[in-house]
Formats: C-alpha cells, sequence, structure tokens
C-alpha cells in the first residue's frame, strides 16, 4: 500500500532587515545557503530550503526585510524586557552566529511539525532547474510568468538578483523547483563582495540542478558570455534547455528566426542536443512548452539502459561502423567489445575494448550520435569512457 506524501510545514523567518534572518536560516540549515553580509538588504526575495529537526521534515524560508530604511543588531539580555510589548509570552533570545539559543528555538518548534508517516514510501525529489544567462535577460520574470504571481523582484537592472532562489512551481499535479541565479557576467566585470558571492552561488546552484534552462536575448544575439555559460553547464554534466526570449519583438519574422537557429548552432557547436524554445518570459502562453520539456529532457537524464540492450545495440553498430583496426595491423578489427552504463545524471557509458588508444574522437561521436537516434537522449550530456578490457 502506497501512502501519498503531504507537503513539509512551512516555517518563515521574518523581521527588519540586517536583524540576521540570512544567519539564522544558515545555522539552522547547517549550511551557508543564504548570502549574508552586513550590508541591509541583500536578501532580496524568498529563499525556500528544506531541512529536519529529530527526524521531521519542514520547509525553510528566508524572507526579505520588512522595513527597508531598519538596522538592528544583537539582542542583549538588557533589551528582552523591552520585547515583551510585542505581546508573545515566551522569547527566544538567541545568537544566530554563534548558534547559541538555537537548540532551544528548534524544540519548541518541534511539537509544530508532524511525525513522519511509518512505512511511508519515500516521494520522488522533483526536478530541479537552474535558470541560468546574463544579466537582464529575463530570468526572473521567465520564474514569475511560470508561478503566475509576481514574486522575484523585476526592474529593468542589470543585476537586480543576488542570490541564488529557489521557487516550487507546480504544473498539473507534479512539482517542479526552479532556481533564480544571479546573472552572470564577464570575469572582469565582476564587482568584489555581495555580486562575487552571488556569481559562485549561480554556479553552485547549477552543479545542483538537474536542467540548466540558458536564457538568450533575441534582440541582442548570442554573446561570447552566453557561450561561456553554455559550456560551464556542459561541464557540469547538465542537461540543457535554451529558452530565446523577447521573440514577441521578431514575432512573424521567419527569416529571423532561421537565421537565429544557424547562429545558435554556429556559436554552440557543442549543444547540438539541446532543444530550443522561441518566445516571451512576459507571456504564459509562449513559454507553455517549457514544462513538458523539462520532463523530457530529465527523463532522458535520468534514463538507465539495460546491458542486453546496450550490447545488441553496439553490435548492430559495428556491423554498420566497424571499430577501428589495431595500428600497423590493418585488416584486423578489434574484437570482444563489451559496454555498460555506469551512471546516470548525466548518463555515462563505459565501452571496453582490447586497445583503447585505437578508438579515436572521431568513432565516440558517432558513438554518441547513434545512442542519442536510439535511445533518445534529448537535451542531456552522453559520456562515453573507454576502457581496456
Amino acid at each position: 500500500m502506497s501512502h501519498q506524501p503531504s507537503a513539509p510545514p512551512v516555517v518563515a523567518i521574518i523581521g527588519r532587515p540586517n536583524v540576521g534572518k540570512s544567519t539564522l536560516f544558515n545555522r539552522v540549515l547547517g549550511a551557508r545557503t543564504a548570502i549574508v553580509d552586513d550590508v541591509p538588504g541583500v536578501t532580496r526575495d524568498r529563499n525556500y530550503a528544506d531541512g529536519t529537526y529529530q527526524g521531521r521534515a519542514f520547509r525553510l524560508v528566508d524572507t526579505g526585510g520588512l522595513d527597508p530604511s531598519a538596522t538592528d543588531g544583537m539582542l542583549s539580555e538588557t533589551l528582552q524586557a523591552d520585547f515583551y510589548r510585542l505581546g508573545q509570552e515566551t522569547l527566544y533570545p538567541l545568537s544566530a552566529e554563534a548558534g547559541m539559543g538555537v537548540d532551544e528555538l528548534l524544540e519548541a518548534i518541534l511539537p509544530l511539525l508532524p511525525v513522519s508517516g511509518e512505512g511511508a514510501e519515500p516521494a520522488e525529489p522533483p526536478p530541479r532547474i537552474a535558470i541560468v544567462g546574463r544579466p537582464n535577460v529575463g530570468k526572473s520574470t521567465l520564474i514569475n510568468t511560470l508561478l503566475g504571481q509576481e514574486r522575484m523582484v523585476v526592474f529593468e537592472l542589470p543585476g537586480t538578483t543576488r542570490d541564488s532562489v529557489d521557487t516550487t512551481v507546480s504544473h498539473r499535479g507534479r512539482s517542479y523547483i526552479f532556481t533564480d541565479t544571479a546573472g552572470i557576467r564577464r570575469r572582469g566585470r565582476i564587482e568584489r563582495g555581495i555580486e562575487g558571492y552571488s556569481v559562485a552561488r549561480a554556479m553552485r546552484a547549477m552543479g545542483r540542478s538537474d536542467v540548466a534552462l540558458l536564457i538568450l536575448d533575441a534582440v541582442e544575439g548570442i554573446t561570447e558570455q552566453d557561450t561561456k555559460i553554455a559550456g560551464l553547464a556542459l561541464k557540469q554534466g547538465r542537461a540543457c534547455l535554451l529558452l530565446v526570449n523577447k521573440w514577441d519583438l521578431r514575432q512573424g519574422d521567419d527569416a529571423a528566426r532561421r537565421q537565429y537557429e544557424l547562429d545558435l548552432r554556429r556559436r554552440l557547436p557543442f549543444l547540438p542536443w539541446a532543444p530550443v524554445l522561441f518566445g516571451s518570459a512576459l507571456k504564459p502562453d509562449s513559454v507553455s512548452e517549457v514544462f513538458p520539456l523539462v520532463d523530457q529532457v530529465v527523463t532522458a537524464f535520468t534514463r538507465r539502459i539495460p546491458t542486453g540492450l546496450l550490447n545488441k545495440f553496439l553490435q548492430e553498430v559495428i556491423a554498420e561502423n566497424p571499430l577501428p583496426v589495431r595500428k600497423g595491423k590493418p585488416g584486423k578489427a578489434v574484437k570482444s567489445v563489451y559496454v555498460t552504463q555506469v551512471a546516470t545524471q548525466p548518463p555515462v557509458f563505459a565501452l571496453f575494448v582490447g586497445h583503447p588508444e585505437d578508438v579515436g574522437p572521431t568513432y565516440l561521436r558517432f558513438l554518441e550520435h547513434r545512442l542519442r537516434e536510439r535511445f533518445e537522449f534529448l537535451g542531456t550530456s552522453i559520456r562515453i569512457l573507454v576502457r581496456r578490457k
């Protein structure tokens, strides 16, 4: 008998700017998840993370400050009495930075958290999609449109998003976690301090995601920085999806679309397998294909092919295009080859042959192409490792 998993209760950390909300957020989770700096207003939006305490799950939310003009310091014992004017019978004085009093706070929250049901099947984690791209290409706007509400801070100002913010979006009964990341600038234009942390956090967000959704600008075209960001996604082995934003400004220009696609494949020759969408992050109808495409690329990203089926496929490929012959011994083909899948996310295959040095990049590209054709590895990188049998 299966049990339908329920969403964990939400614990929100609220307060004025610079009172230590992000520091407490990090302390409770035991990791530096949010950007912390001694500057009011570093957190501009809600940041979600799942945590557990004494075996009970909860979702912690770090929020932006409620009063943009306020500052504050540490709560000393001499000031505690002043806070009883808020009408709360019990206060929990703590130091989020030092960790003092945090356990007492969590113990007070514990009775409010439901006990996990025994025997319940673990829920399949929702796919994670990192929205990446240059500053001001429409990353936050896209998430707002997918979510159907103005949740992200969106301005016509590059660099508005400074932290990587997780947002859970439901579509047709399935949950997705979209991570809005800081725009990745050229290395020479990255300021030290908060922006440097933001770019590093964007890279980490990409690394822990299943899919990197790279947003490109239809008006500005493909820049060198776009190619570098795409290369970083490939280097981290992520599935990739490309969205050409602001295409509504060029709607109906079929020649422009064909030219853009040609330029896209020319500038990103290492991502021929990445699907491309043309649309506007402002319009729900034009981005309606995001969810089904994410489903397809995540399925490919996690696909595992049985070993028997793989080797039957390999024999068919070899019959069509034999493996390279041993150097210095023409006519003697490589024999007793064997292939197996050794990993997913992304799919990784090990090809065992007698002499690995004879299998060059050209044949590996051919083999990858045939793997994609046969097993529908849309939108995900594939790695083939050649090993000595």
